[in-house]
């Protein structure tokens, strides 16, 4: 049966968004989770990028064997890096050049709105075609695994010159045909009518990615991937963690698991590919809101502050004798229900300023000794550059990766080939 799964943005899409940024550890922490949450590929970021090289490449490295804190099998097990390029043979090449990327999603606008005002004029339709296929081309020869296809701004564009597109794509070896909904423009009907034309018709995966313009994202990504699902072919959801994203924001991760596992309809055929792990939503939405510095909303589905808290008495009183009265799912389901406790008296702290007594402090809470005194060198000297780049504490996360992981946070923490 076909299937949904879930290609997060967040370091990508997410991380580009006007006014909040990502250091490359924080952006490999958060491959790490996405990994042990099991969802299926992130778009990690930009191949042609200088200044991304070293962190694509050193997340490469983390899903080949022998990568794992002992040397055996893959530090990410699961999940798939693909890079984001234009649809253009030359960049491809140039990224292929540059990185160690395996998986490509190759991007060019086809509405005519974006060719009329964003091209000016210069490209036909024909013309998009031809750069989308000898970017397919490119990135296949040079040696990439998989190649989507995204058409920005679908939701704006007809719908037969679309299939088009995708046939072109399908014919030249592109792996999937990403729907963009770019300025949140369709709703979920509509989405869903013309996924399912496209699916049928073109026999082929489609992905979906939408924004937040309208508060619809996640209705229209489940909508759009169940119609996928039921005409015969794999649907792709993009999402972000917490949702963050352009503008208001793409669709949340969580907020289409849960939509897809507990909803009326959708909830009652078993869609979710079997991967995913919902036990890790809480400390992956944590990590991702200290990282950028943005509060998680306190009505954000299932990881946000009130989503089980209840004040009404009425509310109180029935949640008390059986949840599921006032809880559609268990906060247990999501890795919550941890009393978190805030330290009141002495704390010590690893950054920049840091010296080796107070780092083994820190490292002994949790749990790791170092295994000699050129280890604890080290780490302490990653642990000072770390918080440079940060611009803030370091989590537990991302202790647990300097330790165990010294070679690949040096690769990091520069952007010197």
């Amino acid at each position: 049966m076909p299937r949904i799964e879930f290609v997060d943005v967040t370091n990508r899409d997410g991380e580009q968004t006007a006014r909040i940024s990502l250091s490359k550890l924080q952006k490999t922490v958060i491959n790490w989770l996405l990994d042990e949450m099991g969802v299926y590929q992130s778009e990690m970021g930009f191949p042609l990028s200088e200044h991304e090289a070293n962190y694509i490449n050193a997340n490469v490295a983390l899903t080949k064997e022998g990568s794992d804190d002992n040397g055996d099998g893959a530090f990410i097990k699961y999940l798939q890096l693909s890079g984001w390029s234009r649809a253009l043979a030359s960049d491809v090449k140039i990224a292929q050049d540059r990185t160690n990327v395996e998986h490509f999603n190759l991007s060019i606008s086809t509405s005519e709105q974006m060719l009329q005002w964003k091209f000016r004029g210069k490209f036909t339709q024909d013309d998009i075609i031809r750069m989308m296929v000898d970017s397919v081309v490119a990135a296949k020869e040079g040696g990439a695994l998989t190649a989507g296809i995204n058409a920005e701004d679908a939701s704006r564009t007809d719908l037969d010159f679309l299939i088009r597109f995708a046939e072109a794509g399908k014919e030249v070896g592109a792996d999937r045909f990403r729907y963009c909904d770019t300025l949140g423009y369709d709703d979920p009907t509509s989405i869903a009518e013309r996924v399912a034309v496209i699916a049928r018709e073109v026999a082929m995966p489609v992905e979906l990615h939408c924004h937040n313009d309208l508060g619809l994202a996640v209705a229209n990504s489940c909508a759009g991937a169940v119609a996928c699902c039921e005409a015969g072919q794999d649907a792709y959801i993009n999402t972000t963690v917490n949702g963050v994203g352009e503008r208001a924001g793409n669709a949340d991760l969580v907020s289409c698991i849960l939509a897809l596992k507990y909803s009326a309809k959708w909830g009652q055929d078993d869609l979710v590919a079997s991967s995913i792990d919902l036990s890790k939503a809480w400390k992956l939405a944590s990590y991702v809101s200290k990282a950028f510095n943005v509060p998680i909303p306190i009505n954000q589905p299932g990881v946000g502050a009130n989503a089980f808290a209840h004040e009404s008495g009425i509310h109180a009183d029935g949640a008390l004798k059986d949840r599921h009265n006032y809880e559609l799912y268990d906060y247990e389901t999501l890795g919550r229900g941890e009393i978190i406790h805030t330290q009141t008296g002495r704390v010590i702290t690893a950054g920049a300023h840091s010296g080796a007594s107070g780092l083994e402090y820190v490292y002994n809470q949790l749990d790791l000794g170092f295994h000699d005194d050129e280890h604890q060198r080290r780490v302490l000297k990653l642990a000072q550059l770390a918080n440079l780049h940060n611009q803030a504490p370091l989590t537990q996360e991302e202790l647990w990766f300097i330790y165990h992981c010294p070679d690949i946070t040096a690769q990091l923490l520069t952007v010197r080939p």
